[in-house]
């Protein structure tokens, strides 16, 4: 390994500081100002190459400004999302100590003396150094208008920032979002989810600028729209008006009109933080930023910038934090007496804004002479895709929205001329034109699969786990884009078992149970469980995954179907086991079907009266029914002897199993509608409720092509046309969106329910344990080609025995809460405390919020313990 090359000081420089960092002197020293994500990964850059203290090397110096160390700013909207700040840290919790470096936080660097080569944080400790690595990050550009200091005014940028923008929410009703740019359509997000209207106001001409093209902001802000958000493009900011109070109360826009508003989020881009640099006389570019050559090194030898606040040798500063990340290890490597040069980075980016799949990658705007644009867009599905071309059918670059699941193979293939024509690869999978779907085998081992870390292909498959590829290379720590190609490039494991208990995969058990008719886990076990396991009770992965088999079987092989019942409810998952789901303060929530979305002004007032009684929190929820949250455990059998009383049944919303089918209100009263679409949800979901499934099974019901329920998202969702019915399936929403494929058309009532029982038990016989709809007809063989001859064409001859299990399944059907409240001895489950029956749960508190009611957060977090900060020098 090359020695460390540090630039001599005298150790007069040393004059001015402290005891503690005199007592350094005889020691090289590295001086890290600012400690964000890309001052982390320069520590841990540096611990890689020995030049800690733990390892012999350098002291190790580290000033940071915020009250906390290194977060992942990338995912700082998650927080509104659940995470906490410890969940978002980016630093180990013995990293500092098992390496030796000195970290100060809340104490930032006020002044650089470059003569003296000393560093002088606020707290008014001065270190020496050696090498100082300026990673002072940038700040939010807040537009110069007049009221942008009123109160209710924030910036987007830190966790400091969030906790400040929620607690002002609470008493706010309209937000606005300055800047239509990745952290504002953030930032929009989180208002949304806090509870206020929100504006996004853009001044250019449509959303993401930088990132997507027009085609692309077009279908961008049409999702957004759809979403209940208020968008205005091509205007600015002129004016924030105040009360008398000092507290914002609206804003004026360029083009002549005014918003009412109560909170105003600046999120219009960021400037290099380069103040310190500037004031110690270091090089700074006309527009900002740090000047470094290709070592990352700043006008003078001794001193380095890297990330946003780093003007680089090619003229940018960027504002990723992949090209930060590259600039750390460049930095680390030429301090530790190695060779190595940042000389640009790759812009690509893909990320999930309010619930939008949006990436751009390499040219990405088609400004290459004689590029080609091949599109595909779908207005409707809010899906854009864009692929550039070059004349000699290259990859330049590409804009996805609505739809990304090609990027993570897209991207490593830039500069490549594509195996196939580039017009299969944006076509939507079911399209009947023979789209393509290039694996992350057709990469070639040099390509970059992992930007934020700078790893390859062929680096990410000399490992064999998902685990092991994360803790050598890093690939998939950062951004998370990656995540699903390393997957794919990891080898299949060698035992294909469902666990450590059964030797056999989740559809061989199944087979085996219905075969066989096993209607206990035990006897399951004993006879076809791996030897070592027989007689065990199992593990956390099989127990629940037998109890869904056989609850899916249970009619037909004449098991009970009660899920509660005997060693089946020693199987099931948290939810399950006291029918409700659980929530993050222990309380339970209550959810009662509601057929087609469907209700009479009677039940509506039962469910009111039975929130108003029991105080509970209740919420319309996208799946057209309504939640109740807050009841204790022994709180849920009152509930449902009501509830049931009046008609309700279970809504299964804690079990794998079918949840909702939604639908429009369809011809009986749309003037676009064609067919009786409420009629069809009510039919679909009394005929599948209760049915167990590998996971759950969401359906919808659209009464015309106009898809106002949603149905292309959808496990299996059905349109109406003027002949019948259309049948899609294998769609899904959530972490990774899948539009569903067209199975069959011009579908009669008859043949409609026929096929969908065919898939359901095909899906529910063949796929893997916690495997949506989505994934099962990607990874099964043949894909919806293969599931389409076996449901339609009987290719197998399994149609007629589907059928009947499914018959089965209806035939046997009972709602479990009926049947619960109805046993006593079944009611002896639904208690807190089983030596203290007729005691609630102290630790279930609420606090009122909106007329309403929250868990008590500050009693689930615990008391606030005082910290005492260092005061700037080592002990």
């Amino acid at each position: 390994m090359p020695e460390p090359t540090f630039e001599p000081r005298t150790t007069a420089a040393a004059s001015n500081a402290t005891p503690n960092a005199q007592a350094h002197t005889a020691v090289p020293t590295i001086v890290v100002v600012g400690h964000g994500m890309v001052g982390q990964r320069f520590l841990e850059a540096l611990a890689e190459r020995g030049l800690t203290p733990a390892a012999g090397g350098a002291r190790v110096v580290v000033l940071c400004e915020e009250p906390r160390p290194a977060y992942d700013r990338v995912r700082l909207t998650s927080y509104f999302a659940g995470r906490s700040p410890e969940d978002l840290s980016l630093v180990e919790p013995d990293f500092m100590a098992r390496h030796g470096v000195e970290l100060y936080v809340g104490d930032p660097a006020t002044a650089v003396d470059r003569a003296g080569r000393t560093v002088t944080a606020r707290s008014g400790a001065v270190f020496p150094y050696d090498t100082l690595v300026l990673a002072t990050g940038s700040y939010p550009f807040v537009p110069p208008v007049p009221g942008k200091d009123a109160r209710g005014c924030f910036v987007y940028r830190t966790i400091e920032d969030l906790l400040a923008i929620e607690e002002y929410a609470r008493g706010a009703a309209t937000g606005a979002v300055v800047g239509g740019g990745l952290l504002g359509l953030e930032a929009a997000g989180a208002l949304k989810g806090l509870g206020l209207a929100t504006h996004v106001v853009e001044f250019a001409p449509r959303l993401m600028p930088v990132q997507v093209d027009e085609g692309g902001g077009a279908a961008l802000l049409r999702t957004i729209q759809d979403m209940g958000l208020s968008v205005h493009t091509g205007v600015g900011t002129q004016e924030v008006t105040a009360g008398e109070d000092g507290a914002v109360t609206g804003m004026s826009l360029s083009d002549g009109s005014s918003l009412a508003v109560d909170l105003v989020v600046f999120s219009a881009g960021v400037r290099p933080r380069d103040q310190l640099a500037r004031e110690c006389g270091l090089a700074v570019g006309e527009r900002g930023g740090i000047v470094v050559d290709e070592e990352c090194r700043t006008s003078d030898p001794a001193v380095f910038a890297i990330g946003e606040c780093a003007l680089t040798a090619d003229g940018r500063v960027y504002g990723l934090v992949a090209p930060g990340y590259d600039m750390a290890r460049t930095a680390a490597e030429v301090i530790a007496g190695g060779r190595s040069a940042f000389t640009g980075a790759d812009l690509s980016t893909k990320l999930k804004l309010l619930g939008v799949d949006v990436a751009s990658f390499g040219d990405a705007h088609g400004a290459a002479e004689g590029s080609l644009d091949v599109v595909y867009s779908d207005a409707r599905a809010g899906v854009y895709k864009k692929l550039v071309i070059g004349p000699d059918g290259t990859l330049l670059g590409g804009v996805l929205v609505g739809d990304a699941e090609q990027y993570g193979t897209l991207r490593p293939l830039t500069g490549t001329v594509l195996p196939v024509a580039p017009e299969q690869l944006v076509l939507p999978a079911g399209s009947g034109s023979g789209p393509v779907s290039l694996g992350p085998g057709a990469l070639p081992d040099e390509a970059v699969i992992c930007s934020c870390h700078n790893v390859t292909k062929g680096a990410i498959c000399e490992h064999t786990t998902l685990p092991e590829v994360k803790k050598c290379t890093k690939a998939g720590t950062g951004c998370g884009s990656c995540l699903k190609v390393i997957g794919q490039l990891m080898p299949p494991p060698e035992d294909s078992g469902l666990c450590g208990c059964f030797p056999c995969s989740r559809s061989e058990l199944y087979e085996i149970v219905r075969t066989l008719e096993v209607t206990s886990f035990a006897e399951l076990l004993d006879s076809h469980g791996r030897e070592e396991a027989r007689g065990s009770d199992g593990c956390e992965v099989c127990k629940p995954t037998v109890g869904s088999v056989i609850a899916s079987l249970a009619p037909t092989v004449g098991a009970s179907g009660y899920v509660l019942d005997g060693e089946q409810a020693a199987l099931q998952d948290t939810n399950d086991h006291f029918l409700a789901n659980l929530q993050r303060n222990g309380s339970y929530s209550i959810v009662p079907r509601i057929p087609g979305g469907e209700i009479t002004p009677e039940k509506l007032i039962v469910i009111g009266e039975v929130a108003r009684d029991f105080g509970l929190y209740t919420k319309i929820t996208g799946g057209q029914r309504i939640d109740l949250f807050g009841a204790r455990v022994d709180q849920l059998p009152l509930i449902w002897t009501r509830l049931v009383d009046a008609g309700f049944e279970s809504g299964h919303a804690y079990g794998k199993s079918l949840r909702t089918v939604k639908s429009c209100v369809g011809q009986t009263w749309c003037r676009y509608g064609v067919q009786d679409s409420v009629k069809m949800a009510i039919d679909l979901e009394l005929r599948y409720r209760g049915l167990r499934s590998p996971h759950k099974l969401k359906s919808a019901v659209s009464g015309c092509a106009r898809e106002c329920a949603e149905a292309r998202g959808k496990d299996f969702g059905i349109i109406a046309t003027a002949q019948g019915w259309n049948l899609y399936v294998g769609g899904n929403g959530g972490a990774t969106p899948r539009h569903a494929d067209l199975l069959a058309q011009d579908l009669s009532d008859a043949e409609l329910v026929r096929l969908i029982d065919r898939f359901l038990m095909f899906y529910i016989r063949t796929a893997d344990r916690l495997e949506r709809t989505s994934a099962w007809l990607e990874r099964i063989d043949g894909g919806l080609d293969h599931v389409r001859d076996v449901v339609v064409h009987d290719s197998l001859g399994l149609c007629e025995e589907l059928e009947r299990l499914m018959a089965d399944h209806v035939a046997g059907y009972r709602d479990e809460w009926a049947e619960t409240i109805n046993d006593p001895e079944r009611l002896r489950r639904f208690v807190t405390f089983v030596n203290a029956p007729d005691a609630p749960d102290p630790s279930v508190r609420f606090v009122p919020e909106r007329d309403q009611i929250k868990p008590d957060l500050e009693l689930l977090a615990g008391p606030v313990l005082a910290v005492r900060t260092l005061e700037g020098t080592a002990s």
